[in-house]
C-alpha cells in the first residue's frame, strides 16, 4: 500500500507543478503552447491516416501482384475488369494496359491488333511513368505538415521560453529584487514551452522518418513493377520491325 500511495501523491504533485507552471506562464508562451498543441493533434492524425494508407497499399499490393503473376497474358487482369481501388500497383497496370488496348484496336473498335510498333510502346512506357509519378505524389501528400511539425515546433517552443525568460528579467529589473523566489515561477513557466516543442517535433521526427522510408520502398516497388509491365507488354505485343 505504501508503493501505491507514493505513486498517487507522485502523480498529484506532477500535475499540481503543471498545473503551477500553466498559471505563472505569460499570456505570450500560453498562446505558444496552444498552438503547439494544435500542431501536434494535427501530426499524429497525419501519421496515423498516413500508417493506415500505407499499411492498405501494402496488403493491396501483395495480393495484386500475387493475381499480376498468375496470369498467361499481360492483358488478362484487364478484359476481365479487375477493380483493386487504392492499389498503386493496379493503377499503374490499369494505366498502362489502357494505352495498350488502345493502340491494339481498329478504327471499329475491336482488338484486330496482335503488335504495336516500337513508337506506340514508347506511348506506353511514358504513361507509365505519368502514373508512377502520381502514386508517388499521392501517397507523399501530408508530410509536409509533418515536416514543418519537426523543424517548426522546437523554434516555436524556443521562442515561448526566450520571450519568458526576458518578460521574468525585466519584472526582476523593475522590481529591484533578484531572489531566486523571484525568478523561479518566471523562468521555469518560460521552460514550459521548449518541453512543449520538443513533444511536438520528436514524435514528429520518427514518423517522418519512418514514412519517408516506407514510401521511398513503394516507389522503387512501382518503378520495378513498371518495367517488368512494360517488359511483358514487348515481349508479348511489340512489332520486330
Amino acid at each position: 500500500m505504501s508503493g501505491l500511495s507514493f505513486a498517487v501523491v507522485g502523480a498529484a504533485s506532477n500535475q499540481a507543478e503543471l498545473i503551477y507552471v500553466w498559471t505563472q506562464a505569460t499570456p505570450e508562451a500560453k498562446a505558444i503552447i496552444v498552438c503547439l498543441i494544435l500542431f501536434s493533434i494535427l501530426a499524429w492524425s497525419v501519421m496515423v491516416s498516413k500508417a493506415i494508407q500505407v499499411r492498405r497499399a501494402r496488403r493491396l499490393n501483395h495480393y495484386f501482384n500475387e493475381e499480376f503473376r498468375a496470369q498467361k497474358s499481360v492483358l488478362e487482369l484487364f478484359d476481365r475488369k479487375l477493380q483493386v481501388e487504392g492499389c498503386p500497383l493496379y493503377e499503374v497496370y490499369q494505366a498502362g494496359c489502357v494505352q495498350l488496348d488502345a493502340r491494339l484496336r481498329g478504327p471499329g473498335g475491336e482488338r484486330s491488333k496482335q503488335q504495336v510498333t516500337l513508337k506506340n510502346m514508347e506511348h506506353v512506357k511514358r504513361a507509365l511513368e505519368n502514373v508512377v509519378a502520381q502514386e508517388s505524389l499521392k501517397l507523399e501528400s501530408g508530410l509536409i505538415l509533418l515536416a514543418i511539425a519537426v523543424s517548426g515546433a522546437p523554434f516555436m517552443g524556443l521562442l515561448g521560453t526566450v520571450w519568458g525568460v526576458m518578460s521574468t528579467f525585466a519584472g526582476i529589473a523593475q522590481q529591484g529584487a533578484a531572489t531566486m523566489a523571484a525568478m523561479a515561477p518566471g523562468v521555469s513557466a518560460a521552460l514550459i514551452t521548449t518541453v512543449a516543442g520538443l513533444l511536438v517535433a520528436i514524435p514528429s521526427m520518427f514518423g517522418y522518418n519512418w514514412l519517408v522510408h516506407n514510401l521511398r520502398v513503394f516507389t522503387v516497388n512501382l518503378d520495378n513493377f513498371a518495367q517488368e509491365l512494360v517488359s511483358r507488354m514487348e515481349t508479348e505485343f511489340l512489332s520486330d520491325e
